[in-house]
This record gives C-alpha cells, structure tokens and sequence, in this order.
C-alpha cells in the first residue's frame, strides 16, 4: 500500500533502511579507517556523528517498515522525514568532515528537526491505531 502524499512504500521503507544501514556501516567504517590520518580531530567527529546518527535511523527506518499494524500514512510520513533528516543531518555532517563550507552546519538542525518529526509521527500512529488493526506483511508495491 502506498501512503498518500509520500509515494512510500511498506517495501520501498525497507529497502531504503537496508541501504542507509549498509552505507552507514561503510561510512563509519571509512572514518575509522581512511579518514583518521587525513582529517583534524573536529572533522572526524562530525563523520563519526553523522554515521552514528544514520546507523541509528536506519534501524528506526526498518522498524517502521515491519512494525506492527496496518500501513498508514503517519507510517509513511515517519519514514520520509527519516529519509529527509538522514540526508540533510548526516548529509551535511559529512559534507563538511570532507571540507565542505562550515555554513552547511547552518541547515544541520533541520535534518535534526525532521528526525524529530519522523519520531513524532511514530507517536501518532500508535496513538491513532485501532485496536484490532492487522499487522500488514511487505506489500510487492
């Protein structure tokens, strides 16, 4: 089923969490490994926060693909500002571990308040889930 609005899938969700939680392994993996020596100290905690942070939202991104009950659109919704937030708040983290201009640090927080709102939207599901909703398996969609 497809949430209205978002396009996103119960199937699309979790093939979206499968690769933000591979590429964050790799991420945090080329930190430790191909950046220490390259990057200041600063630089590396902010590759290292932005794997950490995308890691995280990869898993939360997998539990609302498979969570319990029925596919809604706060389900969806969720997903999408977890996509959005990984993108903007890692994206940007990243962007200037590898030298990107540190005004990106500027639009950071707005990754961070849609990771906040996927959250949120986690929230307003439960509370608007009937008792009795199915759980619904992976739709092929």
């Amino acid at each position: 089923m497809t949430t209205p609005m978002t396009g996103i899938t119960q199937r699309s969700t979790l093939i979206i969490a499968g690769l933000l939680g591979l590429l964050g392994v790799a991420a945090g993996a080329f930190g430790a490994h191909g950046l220490e020596a390259r990057i200041s100290v600063e630089q590396l905690e902010w590759w290292q926060t932005a794997a950490r942070y995308q890691q995280i939202h990869a898993l939360a991104l997998l539990a609302v693909g498979w969570g319990a009950g029925a596919w809604s659109p706060w389900r969806g919704r969720a997903a999408l500002c977890f996509c959005v937030g990984v993108v903007v708040f890692a994206g940007t983290l990243y962007a200037m571990a590898l030298g990107g201009p540190r005004i990106l640090g500027a639009v950071t927080p707005v990754g961070g308040l849609a990771l906040i709102t996927g959250w949120a939207l986690i929230v307003v599901h439960a509370v608007q889930a009937r008792p009795g909703d199915r759980p619904a398996r992976a739709s092929s969609e």
